[in-house]
């Protein structure tokens, strides 16, 4: 009877592994045919996608890239995406490792109250708040426009970046704050015993212990951050200081009427590229940071 029971448990192990290795291999499918294809469109001339969608390219059309670069001015919005991306990147780590580290390691009155706003603000998608955000900063470059005669607050890349850095505070606060509860506090009294204070012991037995949680924290919200559209087309209205997906969308809507195929997928590939970069450079720390992470009690 036990005999029986294993072989049927022994089939049904079977036949989930391949039901599982199944659904990945079409997810896995999904995913890249979609992004080989825009490579492969990349290198195409403007007549080939007239023919079959899925066929090969007859030779590799680089020009795309030299158009996409320069007539489209897509150098000129991916600086201003990595300056803005590098700015939020940088508050976001200074002000949400000390943020983590507090709330997380010690005691104080006010301590639930500021773990529940900021886990209240996992639940606040950032797309509806868009025009409070820019009806606040408009408003305050009006009261500058009275006094001073100028203005700050929109058109501003640091100003941008600084509302990338403020929305992605909950999410960043909630992944290093579950990571700093696992470590052990026998590593902080060993520093203390030595002299350290408590602001050294954060920078120099901390943070360097945190570093995966803090890569996939730089993974995750540089991606957001890479990739935002909503927030960078409302505050920023002056065409040469736009964002790389906000470019990308100009273009291709102004390509409506004569489009030029080959140059929007170049286009595509210039924004995509600089993430799959970075997502094969530290997928490894990626996977270890995400297993640590999350809140604890």
């Amino acid at each position: 009877m036990n005999k029986r029971n294993d072989e049927q448990y022994g089939k049904g192990s079977v036949l989930g592994k391949i039901l599982i290795y199944l659904v990945l291999i079409l997810l896995v499918i999904t995913i890249l045919v979609p992004v080989l294809w825009v490579f492969v469109a990349s290198v195409k001339q403007n007549s080939e996608f007239y023919g079959s969608p899925w066929a090969l390219p007859e030779g590799l059309y680089f020009q795309n890239f030299v158009d996409a670069w320069q007539t489209a001015n897509m150098g000129e919005y991916m600086l201003n995406s990595v300056l803005v991306t590098a700015m939020a990147l940088v508050l976001l780590i200074v002000i949400a490792l000390p943020a983590s580290y507090v709330l997380a390691r010690f005691k104080f009155k006010s301590r639930g109250f500021w773990n529940t706003l900021f886990m209240a603000g996992l639940f606040i998608n950032v797309n509806y708040i868009v025009v409070p955000i820019f009806l606040m900063l408009n408003n305050g470059d009006m009261a500058l426009r009275k006094a001073f005669e100028k203005t700050f607050f929109l058109n501003n890349l640091f100003v941008l970046a600084l509302v990338y850095a403020a929305t992605a505070l909950p999410f960043t606060i909630y992944l290093l704050s579950g990571y700093f509860k696992s470590l052990a506090r026998d590593y902080e009294e060993a520093a203390y015993v030595d002299g350290a204070g408590y602001f050294r012991t954060m920078v120099q037995i901390i943070i360097p212990m945190a570093r995966p949680s803090i890569v996939t924290v730089i993974l995750f919200q540089f991606l957001a951050f890479w990739n935002e559209y909503i927030i960078s087309m409302t505050l920023l209205t002056k065409p040469e200081i736009k964002t790389l997906p906000v470019g990308l969308m100009n273009l291709m809507a102004a390509q409506k009427s004569a489009v030029q195929y080959g140059q929007m997928y170049a286009g595509l590939v210039i924004v995509m590229l600089p993430t799959l970069i970075l997502y094969m450079c530290v997928q490894k720390r990626l996977t270890q940071g995400m297993t640590v992470g999350g809140l604890k009690g």
